[in-house]
C-alpha cells in the first residue's frame, strides 16, 4: 500500500523540511519517510556504483548505512567515482565515503568496513541489513552476496556496468517463482575471462545512472511504490541510447534458490 503524507508525526521538523519533495509523493509521504528513516542498507563498493548509491541513499534519510570496500582512492577513479576528490587519493575509500556522506547528510548512521567481503565474513558483514546493494567489481563476489542474501531472504539489489551498458537487477530468490541472482549467471563463469573497467574501459556517466538507479531500487523496495521489479533485469545500452528489460526465470536446478 502507498504511504500516505498524513502519517508524520514522528518525524522532526527540520527533518520535514529536508524531506519536503520525498513527504509530497502520495507514494511515499510520511510513513514511506519513515520507514526510509527506519531503515538499515549494506552497500558493498564504493566506487563507480556505490559512490552516487550512496550519495543518494544518505540523501533519502537512510537510517544506517553500512559502507564495505577494501580499497584505496585512485586518481583513475576519479573520472566516475564521485564521492572523493584528488585530496582524497591514497586514502582508504571507506574513510574519505563516511566524511563525504556525513557531510551532505547528518541523519544516516555510517558504519565503514574496510574488509574485502569474503564468504568467511559475509553473515557478519550483511546481517542485520534490511536490503543490499551490490556494486562489486566481480562476479565471485556477487555470487557469495547473492547466496548469503538468498539464505537469509535479505532484498538484493545488484547493479553493473561495462563500457555504455548498466544492468539493474532485484532479487529475492527465496521466493517462489522470483529468481536468485545465481539463476541469471549460473555457476560455470570464469573469473579470468571477466574483463575490468582498467581493459574495456567505462564511461563516468554510466556509472552514475547505475548508482543512482540502484538507490532507486532500494527506496522502493524498502517504502515500497510502483511495480514490484523483482525477476527483471534492466539493461541500458548507452551507445544506442535504448532500454530494455527482460524477464529472468528461476532455475530450478540452482543450488541456491532451487528445489
Amino acid at each position: 500500500m502507498p504511504a500516505t503524507s498524513t502519517s508524520i508525526s514522528t518525524i522532526e521538523d527540520e527533518q520535514l523540511e529536508r524531506y519536503a519533495r520525498h513527504i509530497v509523493l502520495k507514494e511515499i509521504g510520511g510513513e514511506g519517510q519513515r520507514r526510509l528513516l527506519a531503515s538499515s542498507v549494506a552497500v558493498i563498493g564504493a566506487g563507480g556504483i556505490g559512490s552516487p548509491a550512496l550519495q543518494y541513499l544518505a540523501a533519502a534519510g537512510i537510517g544506517r548505512l553500512r559502507v564495505i570496500d577494501d580499497d584505496r582512492v585512485d586518481l583513475a577513479n576519479l573520472q566516475r567515482q564521485i564521492l572523493f576528490g584528488t585530496g582524497d587519493v591514497g586514502r582508504p575509500k571507506t574513510e574519505a565515503a563516511g566524511e563525504a556522506l556525513a557531510r551532505l547528510n547528518p541523519d544516516p548512521q555510517v558504519d565503514t568496513v574496510e574488509e574485502r567481503l569474503t564468504a568467511a565474513n559475509v553473515g557478519a558483514l550483511l546481517d542485520g541489513s534490511d536490503l543490499v546493494v551490490d556494486g562489486s567489481d566481480n562476479v565471485a563476489t556477487r555470487l557469495i552476496v547473492s547466496d548469503h542474501c538468498t539464505a537469509a531472504r535479505i532484498p538484493l539489489v545488484s547493479a553493473s556496468i561495462g563500457q555504455f551498458q548498466v544492468q539493474i537487477g532485484t532479487f529475492r530468490g527465496w521466493e517462489p517463482g522470483l529468481p536468485c541472482y545465481r539463476c541469471f549467471v549460473g555457476d560455470a563463469f570464469d573469473s579470468d575471462d571477466c574483463d575490468s573497467c582498467s581493459e574495456v574501459g567505462v564511461l563516468g556517466a554510466a556509472s552514475g545512472l547505475a548508482g543512482s538507479w540502484a538507490a532507486m531500487e532500494a527506496i522502493r523496495a524498502i517504502v515500497p511504490f510502483g511495480e514490484d521489479p523483482a525477476g527483471k533485469l534492466h539493461v541500458f545500452d548507452g551507445l544506442t541510447p535504448k532500454l530494455r528489460t527482460i524477464k529472468l526465470v528461476k532455475d530450478p536446478g540452482c543450488r541456491a534458490c532451487g528445489g
